[in-house]
């Protein structure tokens, strides 16, 4: 079942978006998009919790989504949004099916643990349809500097 957006999603103050280039390329560019954006918005300590949560969605939706896509519709996109206490990513993807955590205990693979990751490091994460088609993943992470 999918859990729907949080609030910060919904109503966005500030908020930020980037279409991926699904590649290396794309996924750098993403990292540094993110990192720039929240060293702008003075959270410069969310930065490597954002850009590894950031790769490992944004992977997800070129390895899961992308590949089966219609023609045409292939885009995927990145979303920053910042609210009181949290920093909401968001990544948009063509494909309607759910993301798929991997089954305990395949901690050796080498693919397959990117929710797992994400898991870890977001206080809170799920993902929403996206009508017509297509479906948004985030994950909600804590804005507040650590102590």
């Amino acid at each position: 079942m999918a859990a729907p957006l949080p609030a910060a999603v919904a109503v966005p103050r500030p908020a930020v978006a980037l279409r991926i280039e699904c590649g290396r390329e794309g996924f750098a560019r993403a990292r540094e998009f993110t990192r720039e954006t929240l060293r702008g918005w003075s959270l410069a300590h969310c930065g490597d919790d954002a850009a590894l949560v950031v790769t490992e969605l944004a992977a997800n939706a070129a390895t899961h989504a992308v590949p089966y896509a219609p023609p045409g519709a292939a885009q995927v996109w990145l979303g920053l949004a910042l609210d009181a206490a949290h920093l909401v990513l968001t990544v948009s993807d063509p494909c309607d099916s759910r993301p798929i955590p991997a089954a305990a205990g395949h901690g050796l693979l080498e693919h397959g643990r990117g929710l797992c990751i994400v898991d870890a490091l977001a206080e809170e994460w799920g993902w929403s349809p996206s009508p017509p088609a297509g479906k948004t993943v985030w994950a909600r992470l804590s804005a507040r500097p650590p102590h």
